[in-house]
């Protein structure tokens, strides 16, 4: 299943269940661990309506956590309290619920009366939840002051993106709020966006075309529905990944170049790489064997190939044959700040003190790469983050200390809902999309 969007929670299974898990979920996010390790432990009936639910709650919890703070200034044990914000994140909606009123409440207090530990707070979480049933209007007015509960994002999370992006602070929060599109990546070595588009269609699936290969669902669906996925035809790949291969290719698809896509798990722009540059011979890496594995999984179904190693991209003496690449991908480890649509539990889990760590790797990177690639030769760096410490910070240190590299027309920092610009404006243009990082780098010849 696409984490572009997650299903509607089932309504065959309890909702107790339901929220009895998503309340461990929330509980284990606010404690550090990852939501998508974590939903793998979740019964496989149960899974989609927690996930479902998950999402919804880390979307809102902010807000929902800030409202559990004037119904009760007393926190109650860490779980509870998970199963008492869980649930006042599905009761924000008053316009739009998921469930109805007295369902959440019911089925929260049921949760906390079916396990023990929890089963002496029934009452009070009974209490807390209609308290804010009768009185939502006037909480939710209350904690407009707050940023945190506004925004739904820790508060230096908010301040540095008003930072970063003042005229755009506003939609890059509000759009995290919502939902992302699922994005498909035709691949034009076999058939083109019209016709897939009537294949889709045809199976009664909507779409439109977005960029240059790209097609946006007007409903998310497993990938078994997808006509000729498990052939190759088309992947699973935002509007903005998509840029990757085009841009560090640009019209040299047709040369044998010799390419290096360093940080390449899970495939995705490997495989766009080797359908853009059929001729290409590609050295993927990834520093994890098992996502490394991901990427092997990923080119036999496109039944493209390249040498994948599990190896660390910082240290090349350990898997660099002395070759010059023509090209090089860096889509570097970040903070994932653009991507929170599609995995909301990343805002909750990152500190302020990452971001400096994850840039000083994203500096040593580029210093290591770049001398392996041939003059006249390209280089991407890119990240899925909208912080400009991940991004244009990055590469105009960079450029201070490599004075000979070119910095050529890029989309530069790539904002959910605004099209971006450094690229030219086409009938499908982009504006639905992750949150990105690109920047084109050129090596002269001498």
């Amino acid at each position: 299943m696409s984490e572009a969007q997650v299903p509607t929670p089932p309504q065959g299974v309890a909702l107790w269940k339901q929220l009895q898990q998503v309340a461990r979920m929330t509980h284990g996010v606010m404690g550090g661990h990852s939501l998508t390790a974590m939903l793998e432990t979740v019964p496989h009936g149960l899974r989609p309506g927690v996930q479902a639910l998950s999402f919804y709650a880390l979307r809102h919890w902010g807000t929902a956590r800030a409202l559990r703070m004037l119904l009760a200034a007393k926190a109650p044990s860490a779980a509870v309290d998970a199963l008492l914000c869980s649930a006042l994140a599905l009761l924000l909606e008053a316009n739009k619920p998921l469930y109805a009123e007295h369902t959440v409440v019911s089925q929260a207090v049921e949760a906390a009366r079916r396990e023990p530990k929890w089963m002496r707070q029934a009452g009070f979480i009974n209490a807390c939840l209609r308290r804010f049933v009768r009185e939502r209007a006037d909480l939710v007015d209350e904690v407009q002051t707050d940023p945190v509960a506004v925004w739904s994002h820790p508060r230096w999370w908010v301040d540095q993106i008003q930072v970063d992006h003042p005229a755009h602070a506003a939609t890059l929060l509000n759009m995290a709020q919502h939902a992302p599109p699922m994005t498909l990546r035709v691949n034009l070595g076999r058939t083109d966006v019209a016709t897939y588009l009537g294949r889709l269609q045809a199976e009664g699936l909507g779409g439109r075309a977005v960029g240059a290969c790209g097609i946006e669902l007007t409903r998310a669906v497993s990938v078994q529905q997808l006509p000729g996925f498990a052939q190759g035809d088309v992947s699973v790949q935002d509007a903005a990944a998509q840029l990757a291969a085009p841009l560090l290719l640009g019209g040299r698809s047709q040369a044998p170049l010799r390419v290096l896509d360093a940080c390449a798990a899970p495939g995705g722009k490997t495989g766009h790489l080797l359908e853009w540059a059929p001729h290409a011979q590609v050295l993927a890496l990834d520093v994890d064997a098992q996502r490394a594995q991901k990427i092997e999984q990923n080119l036999q179904r496109l039944e493209v190939k390249a040498q994948v190693l599990a190896a660390d991209a910082a240290k090349p003496e350990s898997w660099w044959d002395g070759q010059l690449f023509d090209a090089i991908m860096l889509d570097a480890p970040c903070s994932a700040s653009g991507i929170v649509r599609r995995h909301p539990d990343v805002r909750w889990l990152r500190r302020p003190a990452d971001i400096p760590k994850l840039a000083a790797l994203q500096e040593r990177l580029l210093d290591v790469l770049w001398p392996l690639l041939k003059p006249g030769g390209r280089m991407v760096y890119c990240t899925c983050s909208v912080f400009k410490a991940e991004g244009q910070d990055i590469v105009e240190a960079f450029l201070k200390r490599n004075t000979q590299a070119v910095l050529r027309p890029s989309p530069g920092h790539m904002i959910p809902g605004v099209p971006p610009s450094g690229l030219p404006v086409g009938d499908n243009q982009l504006g639905d999309h992750d949150g990105f990082y690109y920047a084109l780098l050129h090596k002269p010849a001498p």
